[in-house]
């Protein structure tokens, strides 16, 4: 990891503030107490790891580009993406 847990602001950031429910805080202090570090540093972390994640996905999945859409059809089949039957001639010509 590129940051350090000394708690003293480096060069270069960016302060940012966010709201959190006050029961993710309790998680959050009690996370960060047992190992050792600051919040910060647990949300820099954090926010790291879900960068590279989305790095190495590299695009948008489905579900990104639908995710407006998804749930507002309110007739159909509602077992099409598991049941076999919907699946057959799918992804023929």
């Amino acid at each position: 990891m590129p940051f350090g847990n000394s708690g003293i602001t480096i060069r270069g950031m960016t302060t940012i503030t966010c709201k959190i429910p006050d029961e993710l805080d309790v998680e959050l202090e009690t996370v960060t107490g047992l190992r050792g570090i600051t919040k910060s540093e647990f949300v820099r972390r954090s926010i790291e790891r879900n960068l590279q994640i989305e790095k190495k996905r590299g695009k948008l999945s489905a579900y990104d580009l639908m995710r407006e859409g998804c749930g507002i059809v309110k007739q159909g089949p509602r077992d099409l993406a598991t049941n076999p039957k919907h699946m057959k001639g799918f992804g023929r010509d």
